[in-house]
């Protein structure tokens, strides 16, 4: 009898030209939570494993300069590290800004009735409208995040 292997663990990751400002932008737009690393980075400066140009102040509080993670507030994570163990979106600095169209995009569903007070609300934190969709296979607002076009 072969044994079903356990499901994998995963985190959708990003790249971004400003990782914690994406962070701030999707955990307000999901209501999840920014990942507090705050005691792993204190850690691994003392150790001498990362520099401290490799950090930044976020939130008053140190953190990766190149990475940041929102996650699920009910999911569960290390206490050690704040490194959550369920749904996270990891934001990653990369260099060179988006040059294509993007491949993968995230459906966010607004309880019945709410679409147009949702759309408003992600509009009020940066989000802009880029169409709104009416067919009759169904209607929806594309809408791009702050640093879509980064």
């Amino acid at each position: 009898m072969t044994e079903t292997p356990a499901p994998l663990h995963w985190k959708l990751v990003i790249d971004a030209t400003d990782p914690h400002r994406q962070a701030d932008f999707w955990a307000a737009a999901l209501h999840y939570l920014t990942e507090d690393n705050s005691a792993l980075v204190e850690r691994l400066l003392k150790l001498g494993a990362l520099p401290a140009e490799a950090t930044v102040d976020f939130h008053d509080r140190p953190a990766f300069r190149d990475l940041i993670a929102v996650r699920h507030p009910e999911d569960p994570y290390e206490e050690e590290s704040g490194t959550g163990l369920g749904r996270r979106l990891l934001f990653q600095r990369v260099p060179e800004p988006k040059t294509a169209k993007n491949r993968l995009h995230l459906d966010l569903h607004a309880p019945a009735g709410q679409r147009d007070a949702e759309v408003e609300r992600l509009e009020g934190l940066g989000a802009s409208v880029v169409r709104r969709v009416s067919e009759p296979g169904g209607s929806w607002v594309v809408m791009a995040d702050p640093n879509a076009s980064n």
